[in-house]
């Protein structure tokens, strides 16, 4: 089962159809859960979710009130945790749920050491297993996480250009059969190989390596002129 979280990041960083997205997830009978404000962004947006998970110390409390009133599973974990609410989320999402695919939402922008958490989180030993499981998702970018072996990179059509952020100590990188090709990188510390591309005529290519996290960074221009 496919399953989305909505964390509270900005707003004017949500995919412009995450309406759309998330009600035809409904439709679907597919998992929704929202992460600490991002609960309340889902009951504003007209959905309710299945799950809520937090400490919710961001939330007035009539907001929280409302969550309570209407779903049905409600997480609170602790303000002191060794765990942040997006890693709970994670441990809820697949332990408890069985979801086999997670697009989180909302957790890109704002305030920098929510992002990185949210970028870095998977390299946590309690969570790592589900990596190749989980996509972040805005209005510019779709990140996808791998683990050591070999993987097929995948086209998608709304982005031009792909990067890899290798986010741990990475042995043997290889990229074989995309625009600029890459053989046997190693490194110590995290880099960015950034501005890559799909061959004119081929819909994916490859990558191996044998140690580390490595994100997938699809990506888009936005022309800052197109509400205007």
């Amino acid at each position: 089962m496919r399953a989305y979280a909505l964390l509270g990041g900005p707003t004017d960083l949500w995919p412009q159809d995450i309406k759309a997205q998330l009600l035809e997830a409904k439709r679907n009978h597919e998992l929704i859960f929202g992460v600490d404000r991002g609960a309340l962004f889902l009951e504003e947006l007209g959905i309710t979710p299945d799950v809520a998970i937090g400490d919710f110390d961001s939330l007035q409390d009539n907001d929280l009130a409302r969550i309570e009133k209407s779903v049905t599973d409600i997480r609170y974990s602790n303000p002191v945790k060794d765990l942040t609410d997006s890693e709970l989320m994670l441990q809820t999402v697949f332990n408890d749920y069985h979801a086999d695919k997670l697009t989180i939402l909302g957790a890109t922008g704002g305030r920098l050491d929510h992002f990185l958490i949210n970028l870095l989180m998977l390299l946590n030993p309690a969570v790592n297993q589900f990596a190749p499981k989980v996509e972040l998702s805005d209005k510019q970018n779709s990140i996808e996480f791998f683990n050591p072996g070999m993987h097929v990179i995948e086209r998608k059509e709304e982005y031009p250009y792909i990067g890899f952020a290798l986010l741990s100590a990475t042995e043997d990188f290889n990229i074989i059969g995309a625009r600029y090709d890459l053989k046997n990188y190693s490194g110590k510390y995290p880099r960015v190989f950034s501005s890559n591309e799909f061959l004119p005529n081929s819909d994916s290519f490859k990558i191996t390596f044998k140690q580390g996290l490595i994100a997938a960074i699809y990506s888009k221009d936005i022309n800052r002129f197109h509400n205007l």
